[in-house]
C-alpha cells in the first residue's frame, strides 16, 4: 500500500511529504528485517557445543547403603542364680576357650542350701523305710484278719506319701547342686571377650531376667555387615552378589564381601522402610572391629563390554533456530511418517518439539552426534539399556570415539576462553566444538 501511495505521489496525485514518509517506512522495515536475519544467522553460526566421546567398556549398576559390622556369632553370657561376684578371671579382648571359667559367685549361701537339701533328702529316705515296714506289718495282720481294712489302707497311704516326699526331696537336692554349679560361670564357645559388665563385689539378681555379665564374639576373623537397604532397591539385591565397603577407620582401604542373606522383616523409621541385608565380610587381618559403620556398595548388575554415554547426552536438544537453519524446509509431521524404530521425521516450523527428538517409548532415545567433516551435529536414534545413574548403555549407529553433544557452550564460557582459540584444553572439562 505504501509503495502504491509513493507512486501516486510521483504522479502528483498525493502530497510529496506523505510520499517521503512512506519511503522512509519502507526503508526502516527492510533494514530491520535484514538486521534480524543477520543477527539470527550470526548467532546460529556461532553456536558452540560441549561434547564427549562414546566410550566402550564395562558398566556396573550398584546399590549403596550403610550398615554395622558385627561378629557372625555373638553370645551374651549371664547367670541363672543370684549372688555376689566373688571373682573375675577374664577381661576385655581376652581370648577364651569353651568351658573356661570366666567368673565365680559367692558359693557360701549355695553350699548351705545344698546341705539343707541333702538333709531333707535323708529324712525322706528314713520316712520311706519306716512307712514300708509299717505297710509290711499291716499286710501280715490283715491277712490273718487281725486289723480292719481301714488300718491297712492307712498304712498303704502313708507309704505312698513317703515315696512321693522322697522324690520331691531328691528334686530339691538336684536343684541345689545345679545352682551351685551355676555359681561358676564358664564360656559357652571359643572366642574373644568383647564386653565385661560386672566387677568383683557386684550383686547380680536373676529373679526376673538373666543379667548379662560378658559378651563373647566367636571369631573376629569372620565378620558380617548388617546393611539397611531402602525398599526401592531391595528388589535388585540377591544372595551371592559381590559387595565392596569402606569404614571410616581405614578410608583408603576397600574391603570385599558377598551378600549372605536378605531378611524379610522390614524396619520402619519415620515412614522410611528398609530391609536388613547380611553381608559376609572376611577379616583375616583383624582390621574390622564390631560396631564399625560400613559404607556398602552392592553390585547388582554388570556388562563387561558395552557402548556407553553420559545420561545428559540423552537429554540434550539443540536450539530451535539451529534446527530451522539446518533444515528450513522440514514440514509438519504426519502420523503415518513414523519410522520403523519408533522415531518420526518431525517438524520444527511451529516451535514444537521435533517428533524425532526424545524417546517414543521405553528404552529409546536420541543422541546428537558431531560430524567431524562438516562440524555440524545430526540426530542418531538409539536404544538404551543398563544404567548406573551416570552412564547409560546405548545401541545404534554409533562407534567408540564418536563425539556426542551433552550441552551448549555458554557466553560466559566463550568469553573466558578469550580471543585465542588455540589455548590448550582443560583435561577435566568436556571437549568443545
Amino acid at each position: 500500500m505504501k509503495a502504491v501511495g509513493f507512486a501516486r505521489a510521483l504522479r502528483g496525485e498525493v502530497p510529496m511529504k506523505r510520499a517521503v514518509g512512506w519511503a522512509i517506512g519502507l526503508v526502516l522495515i527492510a533494514g530491520g528485517t535484514g538486521v534480524a536475519l543477520y543477527v539470527r544467522n550470526h548467532r546460529t553460526a556461532n553456536l558452540s557445543f560441549r561434547t564427549v566421546p562414546v566410550e566402550q567398556g564395562p558398566l556396573r549398576v550398584t546399590v549403596t547403603a550403610t550398615g554395622t559390622l558385627s561378629a557372625i556369632t555373638t553370645v551374651q553370657v549371664g547367670t541363672q542364680v543370684s549372688g555376689t561376684i566373688a571373682g573375675i578371671y577374664v577381661d576385655f579382648n581376652d581370648r577364651v576357650r569353651k568351658g573356661q571359667v570366666l567368673a565365680e559367685l559367692d558359693k557360701r549361701p549355695l553350699v548351705a542350701a545344698l546341705q539343707d537339701a541333702e538333709a531333707a533328702y535323708e529324712r525322706a529316705q528314713a520316712e520311706v523305710r519306716q512307712t514300708k515296714r509299717n505297710l509290711e506289718r499291716a499286710q501280715r495282720l490283715f491277712a490273718q484278719n487281725l486289723i480292719a481294712q481301714a488300718d491297712y489302707d492307712a498304712a498303704l497311704s502313708n507309704y505312698e506319701t513317703a515315696v512321693a516326699n522322697l522324690k520331691s526331696a531328691e528334686a530339691n537336692l538336684n536343684r541345689a547342686r545345679t545352682n551351685l554349679f551355676y555359681a561358676t560361670i564358664t564360656s559357652p564357645i571359643d572366642g574373644v571377650v568383647v564386653s565385661r559388665n560386672v566387677d568383683v563385689g557386684q550383686t547380680v539378681a536373676a529373679s526376673f531376667n538373666t543379667p548379662t555379665l560378658f559378651v563373647i564374639a566367636n571369631d573376629l576373623r569372620k565378620m558380617q555387615v548388617l546393611a539397611n537397604v531402602d525398599e526401592a532397591d531391595i528388589g535388585r539385591v540377591r544372595v551371592g552378589q559381590p559387595v565392596t565397603f569402606t569404614v571410616d577407620a581405614y578410608p583408603d582401604r576397600t574391603f570385599h564381601g558377598r551378600v549372605e542373606q536378605v531378611r524379610l522383616q522390614p524396619t520402619v523409621n519415620q515412614n522410611v522402610v528398609t530391609y536388613t541385608v547380611v553381608i559376609d565380610a572376611p577379616n583375616p587381618e583383624g582390621l574390622l572391629l564390631p560396631g564399625m559403620t560400613a559404607n556398602v556398595t552392592i553390585q547388582v548388575a554388570e556388562k563387561p563390554d558395552v557402548l556407553k554415554v553420559p545420561m545428559m547426552a540423552l537429554r540434550f536438544m539443540p536450539p530451535r533456530e539451529y534446527l530451522e537453519r539446518s533444515d528450513p524446509g522440514r514440514r509438519r509431521e504426519r502420523p503415518s511418517e513414523r519410522g520403523r524404530n519408533g522415531f518420526s521425521p518431525g517438524s520444527v516450523g511451529d516451535g514444537a518439539r521435533p517428533g524425532w527428538f526424545g524417546p517414543q517409548g521405553p528404552g529409546q532415545g536420541v543422541l546428537w552426534v558431531l560430524d567431524p567433516t562438516t562440524r555440524r551435529i545430526r540426530p542418531v536414534p538409539v536404544r538404551t539399556g543398563l544404567s548406573d545413574g551416570t552412564y547409560v548403555e546405548v545401541q545404534g549407529d554409533l562407534r567408540p570415539g564418536m563425539e556426542v553433544v551433552v550441552g551448549m557452550v555458554t557466553g560466559s564460557e566463550r568469553a573466558a576462553r578469550g580471543p585465542n582459540p588455540q589455548q590448550p584444553p582443560n583435561p577435566f572439562m568436556f571437549r568443545r566444538f
